[in-house]
């Protein structure tokens, strides 16, 4: 706001000295036509009427120029004006001879290019005042001087108009290269505050960001903690509660499934252990269906629970692997605490560029609509994010089935691919 206010006011305050400058010189000329003595015009109007005239026409040029520079916006309006101080310059050179009027022209100039911005237009009424100069200056001095030498004459002529041109020349070059640093500098300043701006709203993104990336690290460690310990948890009280039915008429078997229990449990701890090891970003060391295999054998073992399974070699990215090895813990154990089932058929395969984790259950399924828990709701958001899909299905006393669908492909596969 700073940087606006000030462009805002050089100009103003260059406006301002223009017009200083215009009247300082507007005087000077008055001064000069009523000391003068020469110039058959003053014989045929006489002194006082060629005064009254110099003087209303600068009276009338500051007026246009005022309004030009205060109030006229438009490029036509501008050009309108421009014909009214190059028709007062001319009456003015007619009356005074040339005095002072290459300086007129520099100044009317100045605040013309000041307030136009295409550099074609301005090159065209440079060079369009150049002649207007040329004209008037031809003029003004004959008129001051119509008894002198023709040699003179020309000589006098070409070097006041040479004079003149080179003002005038001169003043359109420094005009432009001030307006073009000033311009360049106001463009400058600009690009800084946007870039400050910018700056300032991608850092305001990058916090919202990271906010956003604290809040779905936290979910996913909720789900991973949820998926790990709420299987291997089931697990442990089936076999607990089976040793706890049979402790008094089959101690050998009681035994034999507490120390399943027991198992399971150490094994329930070496997945959490697993859990933070991935969440830190350690790579897995063994294919899918065989990390699949041991999460069936774990929970079927020391337990009347069957499972039937057909797994293929899948290949899909650690991210994908870890999500299907979570989902299927979760269906186990959802099957086992909450259906009551007894038997599972579990499948994995490839079909049409997915990996499709199929599983379905003996258990007591649903009455009516399925409302996805925390666990399944999981199992769907995560689903889609990998690209893939969700569904369930199941009939009271039917079971109860899942579908879950991955792209296939692991990360570095994909990653030579887009190298290629």
């Amino acid at each position: 706001m700073k940087i606006k206010i000030e462009t805002e006011r050089l100009i103003v305050y260059l406006k301002f000295i223009l017009l200083a400058l215009l009247l300082v010189i507007e005087i000077v000329i008055c001064a000069q036509a009523a000391t003068s003595e020469t110039g058959f015009v003053y014989g045929q109007i006489g002194k006082v009427y060629s005064l009254l005239i110099v003087i209303m026409c600068c009276a009338a040029l500051t007026v246009a120029e005022v309004i030009d520079s205060y109030w006229v916006k438009s490029f036509a309006a501008k050009m309108f004006f421009y014909g009214v101080d190059a028709a007062l310059l001319f009456v003015i050179c007619i009356f005074t001879g040339n005095s002072l009027l290459s300086t007129l022209y520099c100044v009317v100039l100045t605040q013309l290019y000041v307030d136009i911005v295409r550099f074609k237009d301005k090159l065209i009424i440079f060079l369009l005042s150049c002649a207007l100069f040329g004209v008037s200056f031809v003029v003004g001095w004959i008129n001051a001087n119509p008894s002198a030498n023709i040699i003179n004459s020309a000589v006098e002529i070409s070097s006041g108009v040479l004079f003149g041109l080179l003002a005038i020349a001169l003043d359109f070059v420094i005009v432009q290269f001030l307006l073009s640093f000033y311009r360049t500098n106001r463009e400058l300043s600009k690009a800084l505050k946007e870039a400050d701006e910018s700056r300032a709203r991608l850092k305001e993104a990058y916090e919202q960001l990271s906010e956003t990336l604290v809040y779905e690290e936290r979910n996913r460690i909720a789900k991973d903690i949820h998926d790990n310990a709420g299987h291997s948890m089931t697990t442990v009280i089936i076999q607990t509660e089976a040793a706890k039915l049979l402790i008094d008429t089959d101690p050998a078997e009681a035994k034999n499934r507490i120390i399943s229990a027991n198992l399971q449990a150490r094994n329930a701890l070496e997945q959490m252990r697993e859990s933070v090891h991935l969440l830190a970003g350690r790579q897995k060391t063994r294919p899918l269906r065989e990390e699949m295999e041991e999460i069936i054998a774990q929970t079927m073992s020391g337990t009347d629970i069957k499972a039937r399974c057909n797994l293929c070699e899948a290949e899909v990215s650690d991210e994908a692997d870890r999500f299907l090895c979570n989902s299927l813990k979760e269906c186990l154990a959802n099957g086992i605490r909450h259906g009551g089932a007894t038997a599972f058929y579990i499948e994995l395969k490839e079909e049409n560029g997915y990996t499709v984790l199929y599983l379905s259950d003996n258990g007591c399924g649903v009455k009516g609509e399925v409302v996805p828990g925390f666990g399944l709701k999981g199992i769907m958001e995560k689903a889609a994010e990998l690209g893939g899909s969700c569904s369930f299905s199941g009939e009271e006393d039917e079971g109860f089935e899942v579908k879950i669908t991955v792209p296939s492909g692991n990360d570095k596969g994909l990653n030579e691919v887009k190298n290629d």
